[in-house]
C-alpha cells in the first residue's frame, strides 16, 4: 500500500466536475457550499487560475475575506494582467484592513480596464478616504 494521494479519477471525481459543481453553487448564491467542491478542485489543480478565482469569489461572498485575499493573490501572481483578479484582490485587501495595498490593486484593475465604471468607482471611493 502506498501513501501517495489518490488522483481525482481514482477517487471517482473529476476536477472539472468539482469546478462546475462549485461554480453552479456559486451562481445560485450558495457561497459557503460552493467553497467545498472548489477547495477539492484546488487541491488537485492548485495552478488553475479559474478554480482559484471561483474559490476566491465563494470565500469573498461568504465573508471569508482573508481566504479570498489569498486566492486572488494566487491568481494575480499567475496572471498579472487579469483585471478582475486585481479588482477582487483589492476588495479583499480593503475588507481585511490593508487599504494601501487595496488602492494599488484597484488602480491596476481600473488601468487594465478603463471601460469598467465599477472598477473606477471602488478605486475612487477608497482613494477619497
Amino acid at each position: 500500500m502506498t501513501d501517495e494521494p489518490l488522483t481525482p479519477e481514482q477517487r471517482g471525481e473529476h476536477v472539472y466536475d468539482l469546478y462546475t459543481r462549485g461554480s453552479a453553487l456559486l451562481e445560485s448564491g450558495d457561497f459557503s457550499a460552493a467553497a467545498i467542491p472548489l477547495e477539492r478542485a484546488r487541491s488537485f489543480e492548485p495552478e488553475k487560475t479559474s478554480i482559484r478565482e471561483a474559490l476566491g469569489r465563494a470565500y469573498f461572498r461568504s465573508g471569508r475575506y482573508a481566504d479570498a485575499r489569498e486566492e486572488f493573490a494566487a491568481v494575480v501572481e499567475r496572471a498579472p494582467v487579469n483585471d478582475f483578479a486585481h479588482f477582487c484582490l483589492g476588495r479583499a485587501l480593503e475588507k481585511t484592513g490593508r487599504r494601501s495595498e487595496a488602492r494599488r490593486h484597484l488602480a491596476l484593475a481600473a488601468c487594465l480596464r478603463p471601460d469598467r465604471a465599477d472598477y473606477r468607482l471602488y478605486r475612487d471611493r477608497l482613494s477619497a478616504v
